[in-house]
């Protein structure tokens, strides 16, 4: 089992690209490794024919470095695997507590298939099954999109999304809809939940990237020092170049996202302090301006990273960051697309929102959070006047950064911001 990550310590196998008997180079896409931030292929480390599989695809928790297969290298015997099969240990992580079977009817039509045997005939992973038994989904409702039909985890996903969204009755009534039922039968979104107190709810299962999310930013806020620094930004004349670029050129649109992420790589060009990491020993300052972005997945939060993002022209970067959004989405980033990083920007403006702080991600020292563009009132040359304004919010780890310099940084983006030809040169 690799690890792609100094934190990784355990992942999930989806699935074997090769089946056993096959042969494989070296290098060459072997299997699919779902760590905490995005699905993964792992390579061969040898040329030779795939022996033997020991976890296989579904397998949780396995551990990094344990031994997941076996590659017979030239001169050896693939039959003769089945003894360092037997030798070979895969350390899988803690098991996950039985899930309660899924309630079936007593009586089925004569010559029928029970409707538990029948779950088990659908072509589905592992993963999914586990999966579907703890969110109360029927498999034989879900359409899977894996090969030869095959539902698979992400089928499952959807389709316990889709049940919680829809509406749900708050309680159950008897045959005649008068008396309702005893609490113990009440469903949310058609999944039988336990009663509690009366309440209505469904559990939800953590999943990889939520738990490592809820780690390391509750203990970011509990042990770094967080200060905020806010400024309102006038935006007309961006809005007006954005609207005459885009009008000129087919194809890539700018957003307003995509002045934002290079105004601050030019300004941490410029007050290279902010462009920094916390160590036990000593503040990190980057030379490269690598800035991450935060991107909304299905599974949790992401931050794909722009390397040298002051260096790249608008519409290079702005299609870079595009591409790394879409693969963030389907969970097919690399790990070095969302390793490292000295900044991050965190904008929530397309969703009308006007201002919020966001969680500084250690080890770096800052993280940007961008309102929405909206006009509002301002005072110019003594008169009241309506400008285009976009909030922004610094939260800043004090041991890196002080007051003075933030500020200076927040200065240099808001000047660029307001003079976006100076983004341009």
């Amino acid at each position: 089992m690799p690890s792609t990550g100094a934190s990784m310590s355990e992942g999930n196998i989806l699935r074997w690209l090769k089946q056993e008997g096959e042969a494989v180079e070296r290098g060459e896409a072997l299997l699919e490794i779902e760590t905490d931030k995005a699905v993964v292929e792992a390579v061969a480390p040898a040329r030779g024919i795939l022996g033997r599989i020991l976890a296989a695809g579904g397998s949780e928790g396995v551990q990094v470095e344990s031994v997941v297969g076996l590659i017979a290298v030239d001169g050896e015997d693939p039959a003769a695997l089945a003894t360092a099969a037997r030798t070979a240990a895969v350390t899988p992580g803690p098991a996950p507590s039985p899930a309660p079977a899924a309630p079936v009817p007593a009586v089925t039509a004569a010559g029928g298939v029970s409707p538990a045997a029948a779950h088990e005939r659908i072509p589905a992973s592992p993963l999914a099954r586990r999966l579907a038994r703890e969110t109360g989904v029927d498999l034989a409702a879900v359409r899977g999109r894996g090969p030869h039909g095959r539902v698979l985890r992400a089928d499952v996903e959807n389709a316990a999304r889709q049940a919680a969204e829809a509406p749900a009755p708050l309680a159950a009534l008897a045959p005649g809809g008068t008396a309702p039922l005893p609490a113990s039968t009440v469903a949310v979104a058609g999944t039988a939940v336990p009663p509690s107190a009366g309440a209505v709810f469904e559990d939800i299962p953590h999943s990889a990237m939520r738990r490592v999310i809820a780690q390391r930013l509750g203990e970011a806020k509990r042990t770094v020092p967080h200060f905020y620094l806010s400024i309102d930004c006038a935006v007309d004349a961006l809005l007006a170049l954005r609207a005459q670029l885009n009008a000129q050129f087919d194809g890539n649109k700018l957003s307003v996202n995509d002045f934002v992420v290079k105004a601050v790589a030019l300004a941490l060009r410029r007050v290279p302090g902010c462009n920094a990491a916390w160590t036990e020993t000593a503040i990190r300052r980057f030379a490269a301006v690598d800035v991450a972005v935060a991107v909304a997945t299905p599974g949790g939060l992401i931050t794909p990273i722009v390397r040298h993002a002051d260096d790249k022209g608008l519409g290079g970067l702005s299609a870079e960051l595009k591409a790394l959004a879409g693969r963030a989405r389907e969970g097919r980033l690399k790990p070095e697309e969302y390793q490292g990083g000295g900044f991050t920007v965190s904008n929530l403006g397309m969703h009308g929102i006007r201002e919020f702080a966001a969680i500084v991600n250690p080890p770096q020292a800052c993280i940007l959070a961008v309102g929405a563009c909206e006009p509002r009132p301002v005072v110019r040359d003594g008169r009241l006047a309506v400008a285009t304004l976009m909030s922004c919010t610094l939260s800043v780890d004090h041991r890196v950064v002080d007051g003075a310099q933030a500020a200076e940084f927040l200065a240099e983006f808001r000047r660029l911001i307001e003079n976006p030809l100076a983004i341009l040169v």
